[in-house]
């Protein structure tokens, strides 16, 4: 993990860097009729009291959507809505990042509403209660019960790092937040939204001399020490750990992976990200796990893999923007595969899970060839471009570098040459130094989870059946996938009951 640093970055040829004020990053877009801010306060999940799991999230929930001194929520919707404008916030493990945009005809008046929102917060208690109840609304109802796919996710990272600060996922427990008042979201405030703790960015066509009024108005905070958390060491399961929830569904949400240590800007990256965009690029119709599953076997949405965190991968197909961390997982998202009749009630899920796991070997094992990688070296020189689109995408960028402490003219600006410079012998290598098949942390989200469990430790092959004819060289893969092993003991593996998920820490 490379120092922190904050770094000024030309993310792209057309933008001009600027010299700014200390604990500030601008990308200077002098065409630009748009003006973007990116306010990250250095705290996340990671820093939640223990108890109070979900703190900083319903912090920066509150100042997003709450009243200030001088104005009412309401009053801040009214005033918002003839500009065309809004500014929202993002909470992850390490970072809180509030993020707006404006078109350059309305900076005054929007600027006013967003910097009144971060520096001068009403802490209404009738704003604290609505937005604590949409809270406890999503942990009871929406994550437990409307996308299997991503909650398989969370728990992938709870079982991952249980005992360390990225344990628990961001918007908290059912108890936790229960028990969150708003004296505690006053007291995180104070704690964390302190002068030498927030860096702000501002990106476009701004004024001159704006970006120095932002930072005076931001220097306005009390400075405080802020202690920062311990760095995450998720462990390495010793063999092969199963968590089966239990619920009343129709299919099957899967996801498996490990920890990696690679973060962005390490050496390796670049050889990783080539790899991972072969194997299991994010809802990409030409990765391979998504042409093994899907297109071969019509068994679901869609089946990636990942070297980085991507919460919330339903909404978008770009990679997330300020959800960097110094530690992360190689993941597997298996999306729902649907159940079938009773008596093979498992079969596909298993299938899929197997499918996977057995590409996952043969990408350890053998790596890729040449020619998939110069194919996805193309690739990825032309879909990168869409990683940053937009103004408020390349400030986010140039805040990641930030934390990453990555240099120059950013990672943006890498992407293309550190990926088009690539060997084969560099990327096999990187595999080799990061994957591996025989130590894994599994989540499935079923129906019947001790029938789930019996099939898995019995290790009988699980066979799929088609409509219409299939190859003979299709069907003789089809077995060996149906019988390629998945060893786990009994003590391995771990049944709980969907209204007891994140229902409070330690369970």
């Amino acid at each position: 993990m490379k120092r922190l640093a904050l770094i000024p970055a030309c993310l792209m040829a057309l933008a001009a860097c600027e010299m700014a004020p200390e604990g500030t990053i601008t990308v200077r877009e002098p065409d630009s009729p748009f003006i973007a801010f990116n306010v990250w306060v250095k705290a996340g999940s990671q820093n939640d009291p223990a108890g109070k799991e979900g703190l900083a999230a319903l912090t920066a929930n509150l100042l997003s959507d709450g009243s200030t001194t001088e104005d009412s929520y309401d009053a801040i919707l009214a005033k918002l809505y003839p500009m065309a404008a809004g500014y929202g916030y993002s909470v992850d493990k390490e970072m809180t990042a509030f993020r707006g945009r404006v078109h350059k005809d309305n900076l005054e008046a929007y600027y006013t509403l967003f910097r009144n929102a971060l520096l001068n917060p009403a802490f209404s208690e009738e704003d604290f209660e609505r937005v604590k109840t949409q809270t406890l609304n999503f942990l009871e109802r929406t994550r437990r019960y409307g996308r299997d796919e991503e909650l398989s996710k969370e728990l992938l990272f709870w079982m991952a790092y249980r005992g360390t600060p990225y344990e628990h996922p961001e918007e908290g427990y059912v108890q936790s937040v229960r028990s969150i008042t708003l004296d505690d979201v006053k007291a995180f405030y104070q704690q964390f939204y302190v002068r030498n703790n927030i860096v702000v960015g501002v990106a476009g066509g701004y004024p001159g001399g704006f970006v120095q009024r932002v930072r005076i108005d931001f220097d306005a905070l009390p400075e405080a020490e802020v202690v920062p958390a311990p760095a995450p060491e998720a462990a390495m399961p010793d063999g092969i750990k199963v968590l089966i929830v239990e619920k009343q569904t129709s299919a099957t949400a899967i996801s498996f992976g490990h920890p990696i240590s690679l973060v962005r800007g390490d050496d390796d990256f670049f050889a990783m990200m080539a790899a991972n965009s072969w194997f299991g690029e994010h809802r990409n119709s030409f990765s391979h796990l998504y042409q093994v599953i899907r297109e071969s076997r019509g068994m679901n949405y869609g089946d990636y893999s990942y070297i980085e965190a991507f919460p919330r991968g339903y909404t978008t197909q770009q990679p997330p923007i300020n959800s960097a961390r110094r530690h992360h997982l190689f993941e597997i998202w298996i999306r729902p595969i649907s159940l079938t009749a009773p008596g093979n009630l498992h079969e596909r899920a298993l299938f899929a899970t197997r499918a996977a796991w057995r590409e996952l070997k043969a990408l350890v094992d053998g790596g890729m060839t040449d020619e998939t990688l110069e194919a996805t070296q193309e690739f990825l020189h032309n879909f990168t471009l869409n990683y940053a689109p937009t103004v408020s995408r390349r400030l986010a960028y140039a805040v990641d570098d930030a934390f990453y402490g990555i240099g120059g003219d950013g990672f943006l600006s890498s992407l293309r040459p550190g990926l088009a410079g690539l060997t084969l012998d560099q990327v096999s290598a990187a595999i080799k130094r990061h994957l591996q098949y025989e130590n894994m942390w599994v989540v499935f989200i079923t129906d019947d989870a001790q029938g789930m469990k019996q099939k898995l430790l019995t290790g009988v092959p699980t066979a799929i059946t088609y409509a219409g004819e299939k190859s003979a060289e299709h069907m003789a893969e089809d077995e060996l996938i149906a019988s390629f092993p998945i060893p786990v003991d009994e003590e391995d593996i771990t049944i709980m009951g969907i209204n007891d998920v994140f229902e409070r820490s330690g369970g």
